[in-house]
C-alpha cells in the first residue's frame, strides 16, 4: 500500500497543471544584453539584423515598418560613430517560456535619450529572436544604471490556453480600451492597468506602479481614437501578448497621431494592461518654397 500511494502521488506531481510552474526570464535578458553588446562591435545595422525575427517590425518614422527596411546588412561599422547603448532594467516572460521583454535606459554618445521596449520570441532551435522594438522620449535622467538589479514582472499563474485564444481575447479587450479611451482615456486606462505595470507618457519619468499613473494619464489629451490592432502577438500559453495600433486624438485646435504599443498579461481578473507607451508621429516636414 504505501509504494501504491506514492505511486499515486508521483502521478498527481508529474500531472500537476503547467501554469504553477515559474518561467525564468533570464534568456531574454542574456539576449538583449548581447544585442546591445553586438551593437558597439558591429554597429547598429548588423547587430538589430543578426537578432531580429524576419519581418521583425520597429515603429520609426510615423509607421511600422520591418527591420529588413530599416537597416543595410552590409553597412560598415565605423567605430568613432556615436555610441547607441542601451540596457534593461524590467523584464518578463511567459509561463510557457517562449514570448518575453525587456525594457530599460538608452544612451546616445553618453547621453541619456530615453527608453526602449523589445518584445522577444524564442525560435524552434532555441534562440531567442526581437520580434517587436521601439523606443520613446521618456526621461531617463533617473533610470537605474547597467549594473543595477533588474525588476520582473511576475509570471502568469492563470491556467494556459493558446496563442489563438489569447489574440481572439486581445482583439475584444483592445475595442473596449477603444470604446472607453473616446471618451475618457484617463479612466479608460486605470481601468485596465496592471497595478504593478509600466506606462510611458511623453517625456515623463516613467510611471511605475498604480500611484504613479493618474498624473502620467493627466499629461496625455482628454481622448484618443484608437484603431484596432494593426500588428500583435501572444505566448503558447495564452498568458502574455502585444499589440499595437493607430492612435488619433485632438490638442487643442491641433491633430495628433501616433502609435500605441501595449504589453497584456492574462491574470485571474482577466486581461491587465503590464505596459503602455504612445510613439508619436514626427512633425510633418515644411511645404516646399
Amino acid at each position: 500500500m504505501p509504494r501504491l500511494i506514492a505511486i499515486i502521488a508521483a502521478a498527481w506531481l508529474f500531472a500537476g497543471p503547467t501554469h504553477a510552474q515559474t518561467a525564468d526570464p533570464e534568456p531574454v535578458i542574456a539576449a538583449e544584453r548581447a544585442f546591445a553588446a553586438d551593437a558597439l562591435t558591429m554597429g547598429v545595422d548588423r547587430a538589430f539584423l543578426k537578432w531580429a525575427m524576419p519581418g521583425a517590425v520597429l515603429i520609426a518614422g510615423g509607421s511600422p515598418q520591418p527591420v529588413e527596411d530599416l537597416f543595410d546588412e552590409g553597412a560598415v561599422f565605423d567605430p568613432a560613430t556615436r555610441p547607441l547603448v542601451w540596457w534593461p532594467n524590467w523584464a518578463g516572460i511567459a509561463a510557457s517560456g517562449d514570448l518575453g521583454f525587456t525594457t530599460g535606459g538608452v544612451e546616445v554618445n553618453g547621453r541619456r535619450t530615453g527608453h526602449y521596449f523589445t518584445i522577444w520570441q524564442r525560435q524552434a532551435d532555441g534562440t531567442w529572436r526581437w520580434v517587436y522594438d521601439g523606443g520613446v522620449p521618456s526621461s531617463a535622467a533617473d533610470v537605474p544604471g547597467p549594473e543595477s538589479e533588474l525588476q520582473i514582472l511576475a509570471t502568469s499563474t492563470v491556467a494556459p490556453s493558446s496563442a489563438e485564444a489569447a489574440l481572439g481575447e486581445l482583439r475584444a479587450v483592445e475595442a473596449v480600451l477603444a470604446a472607453a479611451a473616446a471618451g475618457d482615456q484617463k479612466a479608460a486606462h486605470l481601468s485596465l492597468l496592471a497595478p504593478d505595470g509600466r506606462l510611458y507618457v511623453g517625456d515623463l519619468p516613467p510611471a511605475i506602479g498604480q500611484a504613479a499613473f493618474p498624473a502620467a494619464l493627466d499629461a496625455w489629451p482628454k481622448s484618443f481614437d484608437l484603431s484596432p490592432p494593426l500588428g500583435s502577438g501572444a505566448s503558447a500559453a495564452g498568458d502574455l501578448g502585444w499589440t499595437y495600433g493607430r492612435a488619433l486624438w485632438k490638442d487643442g485646435d491641433a491633430n495628433g497621431s501616433g502609435y500605441y504599443v501595449h504589453l497584456w498579461q492574462k491574470r485571474e481578473t482577466g486581461w491587465a494592461l503590464a505596459f503602455a507607451k504612445l510613439i508619436v508621429d514626427p512633425p510633418a516636414p515644411p511645404a516646399p518654397g
